[in-house]
């Protein structure tokens, strides 16, 4: 009976020293999980801090580098304009072109003999008009070369009439600028080929060419046998009144 107690009572005790031991495994177990828990849990906690740090360097500096590009631009920009404006301004004014013809300051009706009744310019020249021009409305059709050979007669303003009608008196503006006296509506020219004044070698050249009368008709006297040729321009261009009555076709 006394042994059969001592053995429950050394099974009760194996038990309980079992059930102890299993106990402190447990309990030895449980700090070693939570370390590796809260491990676990500071990594994630790091990890999405660190992203939003770079993201905002990143975001910062993008920011910076766009702010700077179109600075950059803008000044590049205005320095560009700045430096056409002032290639704009340095740039030379471009000379007006010099009109073509003779400028006269009157115009003078007068009596030559043989011809009769002519239009002289302030320097005693005698004047023509030109079949190819229109009169309505005034128009010229000599230019270039043929306005070389024909100077048109220019004005600055109301040219002084002596024995011709203010009323036939006007003036058209030539293409290169000049403005062109009209008699009765007919455009008005010398003749370079005419060596003095008073001398009228231009009558009937060509066929086109006369001398005008102080009502801005032709005048018809003294034309010549056959149909002379105009003079060739000067070689250097100039409208000076030389040379002979022979050769060009104006």
């Amino acid at each position: 009976m006394i042994r059969a107690s001592r053995a429950a009572y050394l099974v009760c005790g194996v038990l309980t020293a079992l059930a102890l031991a299993g106990w402190g495994v447990r309990a030895a177990g449980a700090p070693h999980n939570s370390t590796a828990n809260n491990a676990a849990s500071n990594t994630n906690q790091t990890v999405p801090l660190a992203a939003p740090n770079n993201n905002q360097a990143a975001g910062v500096a993008g920011g910076d580098n766009a702010q700077a590009v179109p600075q950059a631009g803008g000044e590049n920009a205005a320095a560009n304009e700045n430096a056409a404006a002032n290639n704009e301004q340095a740039a030379p004014a471009a000379a007006p072109a010099t009109a073509v013809g003779n400028k006269t300051t009157s115009l003078a009706a007068k009596s030559l003999p043989r011809m009769g009744q002519v239009v002289v310019d302030d320097k005693g020249w005698v004047l023509y008009r030109f079949d190819k021009d229109t009169p309505n409305p005034p128009a010229t059709n000599c230019k270039d070369k043929c306005a070389i050979v024909w100077p048109p007669v220019l004005t600055d303003g109301n040219p002084q009439l002596e024995g011709v009608d203010s009323s036939l008196i006007g003036t058209i503006q030539r293409p290169d600028g000049g403005t062109q006296v009209t008699l009765g509506g007919w455009p008005l020219y010398r003749y370079i080929g005419d060596k003095t004044p008073g001398k009228w070698t231009g009558q009937g050249v060509g066929g086109t060419w006369f001398v005008v009368s102080p009502n801005g008709k032709k005048n018809l006297t003294c034309l010549p046998t056959g149909t002379p040729k105009a003079v060739e321009p000067p070689a250097s261009g100039n409208s000076g009144n030389s040379g002979s009555s022979s050769g060009g076709g104006y």
